[in-house]
């Protein structure tokens, strides 16, 4: 069997960021930390399109983590209903900017495990938004992990190790590129058979 190197996987990470067509993601084009955040939080099993005009209109009444700590279940529900699981993300926004407010200032932290003590933020979440500082991060989603399985650049079933394996596999330098460019090839071939016809092709690059 085929041993993945760091040259081979390097080649076809090259590949994929050619087959994705540009597109605005969740987390990106805001205008600040707590905008990047929440609208990461709503994204989670939610579409790209659905989540950023929804975190639009959220951001319009709720301007800061200040704000969005007094706002009401009630009413925030209704603005980001169109998310999946909308009434446990209402609540998660809510206590998460009443944490940031309590325990650091109304900002977002850039330390890992500080963005883990946060209501309703995971490592796929914490991994997300660090990357879009252009830190070291490497978030695992759904297409990150079928992707790199497929094309043999992780082995596991468990999103952490998923992460653990590819952490190892590409230098640090890529590390928050591959969640944007496999998310973009993921989200621009949306038929199964065409992805897994296009991986199938890349797996042949050595």
């Amino acid at each position: 069997m085929f041993k993945m190197d760091t040259k081979t996987a390097m080649k076809q990470l090259k590949e994929l960021a050619g087959l994705g067509r540009p597109m605005r993601l969740a987390a990106e084009d805001w205008k600040n930390d707590y905008e990047i955040l929440i609208s990461t939080i709503l994204s989670a099993r939610t579409r790209d399109e659905t989540t950023i005009p929804v975190a639009e209109k959220l951001f319009e009444k709720y301007k800061n983590p200040q704000k969005l700590a007094k706002g009401k279940i009630k009413n925030i529900s209704k603005i980001i209903r169109p998310v999946n699981f909308y009434k446990t993300k209402a609540k998660n926004i809510i206590k998460c900017s009443q944490y940031l407010v309590k325990n650091f200032k109304g900002k977002v932290p850039y330390d890992f495990e500080a963005l883990l003590s946060l209501p309703g933020v995971g490592r796929k979440t914490a991994n997300v938004f660090l990357a879009e500082q252009g830190k070291d991060a490497l978030p695992v989603d759904t297409h990150v992990f079928y992707i790199s399985r497929k094309l043999g650049w992780a082995r596991n079933k468990n999103p952490h190790k998923v992460e653990e394996e590819l952490r190892r596999l590409f230098p640090k330098k890529y590390w928050n590129k591959i969640n944007l460019t496999l998310v973009r090839f993921g989200k621009t071939h949306t038929s199964r058979k065409q992805k897994d016809k296009i991986i199938e092709n890349i797996r042949k690059i050595r």
